[in-house]
């Protein structure tokens, strides 16, 4: 009924997740995994490929660092997409806003998150967190995104919306282009039914940003996207908010003025959706990276 898709680098965690998943998915399944450790693909070709072996009609893709403390998890699943033949991808955190400025799949943070899962540290002193954020109360709750440590679609859903391995040949982003897609003709949801555990956090570094620039090139005519039913204002302040955040680590990872340009500037989205915050976004651009290039400068003389 369910065909579990994972893509290994890691032969302990994928034992361990196979052994849990045999335990609590309460449903007849399969498990195929791609060992990728010397490969060289990225995990949008795995996906596809292990995809199109796949027996039943309910594919799921799951991150091999993850232990899900849900049991009978199978059947929750099964039973959402059988409820709505219009929902065509399930997660277990997302959001219902997806920004006209590159970040994060949390959108505009806990005013549009929606999640159900514990997040553990490679710092294993610190404490694993249940973030829980379910403001409808509700079993399932309709998303513009969701996170690829667990999905879930359909093999019809999958066959008209594959993985975008040209683009995302990495191992990024392929989270947020996936449900984008699918948002096109399906609902893209958050279920509150299935709680996992994941062992590790995210790395956003200079890649994860190369691969979030990429993104958001290629779906910025599409964005935003509104599922949180937020006012202009709300809109506008948000989108100030993450356009610092993103010029900020684009000036400690150093990429040049001219690249923050480009994305203010792409399809004029941006000064379309409000001149006013775009000439803001201009101005504190310039401030910002001048006074970036005056730190690096006395620092360059002390030295």
């Amino acid at each position: 009924m369910v065909s579990v898709i994972i893509c290994s680098v890691n032969p302990s965690f994928l034992a361990q997740v196979s052994e849990n998943i045999k335990d609590t998915i309460g449903v007849p399944y399969e498990l195929i995994a791609t060992d990728n450790r010397a490969t060289g693909k990225g995990i949008c070709q795995v996906y596809n490929e292990a995809a199109k072996t796949a027996k039943f009609d309910v594919l799921c893709f799951v991150h091999e660092d993850i232990e899900i403390e849900t049991p009978n998890w199978g059947s929750k699943i099964l039973a959402h997409f059988q409820d709505d033949p219009q929902l065509g991808l399930i997660g277990v955190a997302g959001s219902s806003y997806r920004p006209l400025t590159p970040s994060k799949w949390g959108g505009l943070g806990s005013n549009t998150a929606f999640s159900n899962i514990y997040q553990c540290f490679k710092d294993k002193s610190k404490p694993c967190v249940h973030t829980y954020d379910n403001p409808n109360n509700e079993r399932i709750s309709s998303v513009t995104c969701v996170d690829g440590v667990w999905l879930a679609t359909t093999k019809k859903v999958f066959e008209r919306f594959k993985f975008d391995e040209e683009t995302f040949d990495g191992f990024h982003l392929y989270d947020l282009d996936f449900s984008m897609s699918v948002l096109q003709k399906y609902k893209v949801a958050v279920t509150f039914e299935v709680l996992i555990k994941h062992f590790s956090e995210g790395s956003y570094d200079k890649n994860w940003l190369d691969y979030t620039i990429k993104y958001y090139h290629k779906w910025n005519k599409h964005l935003p996207v509104n599922l949180a039913g937020l006012s202009e204002q709300e809109l506008m302040h948000g989108e100030k908010v993450i356009f610092k955040y993103l010029i900020n680590d684009m000036i400690a990872l150093k990429y040049p003025i001219s690249a923050v340009f480009k994305l203010l500037n792409a399809n004029k989205r941006i000064s379309t959706f409000n001149n006013r915050l775009y000439k803001k976004l201009c101005y504190h651009t310039i401030v910002k990276y001048l006074n970036a290039g005056k730190i690096r400068r006395i620092a360059a003389q002390k030295d």
